[in-house]
């Protein structure tokens, strides 16, 4: 992850549902933000790369949410569509310190293996 200064403080990890998401509202965009039942975070954006479906109305299952409109499964890691589909979700830097979360919004640069 790029290290940068521009975090902003989105709230507590409890106030985000385990296996479930949050959504914060930015002029770039809304962001998902997503905790695993094990609590780890992750933040995509919040469209799908198929249709622009919410993925943060999406059920989270391991390390992916799958698509309320057609199903797709996104990996929260690297934000990539499960295979067969192809596609990717921008991801953005998201930490923990002291059950605090903070968001940057400054996106990870490109889709991993592409």
């Amino acid at each position: 992850m790029k290290m940068n200064e521009n975090w902003i403080p989105i709230g507590r990890l409890d106030d985000i549902p385990r296996q479930g998401a949050r959504v914060v509202v930015t002029s770039a965009g809304d962001i998902a933000v997503f905790r695993t039942a094990d609590d780890e975070v992750f933040a995509l954006a919040d469209r799908c790369p198929h249709k622009g479906g919410p993925l943060s109305q999406g059920i989270v299952h391991g390390k992916r949410v799958a698509c309320p409109l057609h199903d797709w499964k996104i990996n929260l890691d690297t934000g990539l569509a499960a295979a067969p589909d192809e596609g990717c979700a921008a991801r953005y830097p998201v930490r923990v310190a002291d059950g605090q979360v903070s968001l940057s919004l400054m996106p990870e640069q490109g889709c991993p293996g592409r």
